[in-house]
């Protein structure tokens, strides 16, 4: 395999660095020694360099969504036929949540939202240090479920995210 082969798939592993590169963001040299690839940093830089004058341009879209806030979010019964399988806003993993007397908060998206709507979200709700409960997307709406007391930032991380989603992987 050639230098330039390895080094796209020493970058590919690193996700992170394939975004910067698409958004022409990156020190080459520093990228080429953080990458574990055998050879000359200065042909590995020139290589991380070529690959991205490949790679599409990075762009952000704001998309056309509703955001609003749920409180009182818990688990319910969401089996088959009983009345809380109706009232579920999301179910993961055999684990329904929805309205009721629970200590959770859902932040629900409806509109132009996708799996990569859901993952910039989910990026962004980690920097602030959120971790949702539970999170789905699916048929123009995307849920997140989190403790109620981090519900307003969680509300204002996922309209950060929504403005700005890149358009194409």
């Amino acid at each position: 395999m050639s230098l330039a082969a390895t080094t796209r798939r020493a970058a590919e592993e690193h996700p992170f660095l394939v975004t910067a590169l698409r958004a022409g963001v990156v020190n080459y040299t520093g990228a080429a020694r953080f990458l574990e690839v055998d050879g000359e940093t200065d042909a590995i830089a020139t290589a991380l360099r070529r690959y991205a004058e490949e790679l599409p341009a990075y762009e952000r879209e704001s998309r056309d969504v509703r955001v609003r806030m749920e409180s009182g979010i818990g688990p319910v019964d969401a089996a088959a036929g009983d009345t809380g399988a109706d009232d579920a806003l999301v179910s993961v993993g055999g684990t329904a949540f929805g309205p009721g007397a629970g200590d959770r908060t859902a932040i629900v998206a409806t509109g132009a939202v996708d799996a990569t709507a859901l993952t910039k979200t989910l990026q962004r709700l980690s920097l602030g240090d959120i971790e949702p409960v539970a999170a789905a997307v699916g048929a123009a709406s995307m849920i997140v479920v989190v403790d109620r007391l981090e519900g307003a930032n969680a509300l204002r991380a996922v309209e950060g995210a929504l403005e700005r989603v890149p358009t194409e992987r």
